[in-house]
């Protein structure tokens, strides 16, 4: 994400609008706009892999799995972000066909440019949203999930995926992955 020049404040609608014909993403952050930087070749692999196996798995389930050009709404917040992959099982996310607010389950690619912020303040805020199960986190320096889970007492819990446990899961869509065809194809940066 790329600050931009301090603007004027623009409300949630005019933000849409306008994102309607950018040619750029931008996220939204509390009424100001930020560019989105491209992303590498593992990046957009480890994304593309990932959206494939979640859509052969929830197809007929209800479930919807969205890549990169969906925006997740964060309504308490006044945020709009755009997740690697998120998938949304609440009916309720169909009246909208410019970003979700009732996803199950993000995933951020991490980058140099993007680690700090997506495990920190973006993490914090996607934390507001009450329908989130599982927060994951995937690297393109080595084999690794972070999956970060809330449990029944609403605490987020970390469990780590390395490749001598060759697979991952993801409760919150009863997902069981190999870590060797979420990285097929990528060379690790």
């Amino acid at each position: 994400m790329i600050a931009s020049p301090q603007q004027p404040y623009l409300t949630p609608d005019r933000y849409l609008h306008l994102e309607d014909t950018s040619n750029i993403k931008h996220e939204y952050i509390d009424g100001q706009v930020y560019a989105m930087a491209g992303a590498s070749d593992p990046h957009v692999t480890i994304a593309g892999n990932l959206f494939a196996l979640f859509r052969s798995h929830v197809r007929g389930s209800g479930c919807r799995v969205y890549i990169s050009d969906m925006k997740a709404r964060i309504e308490s917040l006044n945020r709009f972000y755009y997740p690697d992959v998120m998938v949304t099982c609440d009916p309720k996310d169909q009246e909208t066909v410019t970003y979700k607010r009732f996803p199950t389950l993000i995933v951020e690619v991490l980058s140099d440019s993007t680690e700090a912020f997506d495990r920190g303040d973006k993490f914090v805020d996607y934390q507001e949203i009450e329908s989130l199960r599982e927060y994951v986190l995937i690297s393109t320096k080595r084999q690794r999930v972070d999956c970060f889970r809330r449990n029944e007492q609403g605490l987020w819990v970390l469990q780590s995926y390395r490749p001598e446990q060759t697979s991952f899961r993801l409760d919150s869509i009863s997902f069981d992955g190999k870590l060797e065809g979420l990285f097929e194809d990528v060379t690790l940066e």
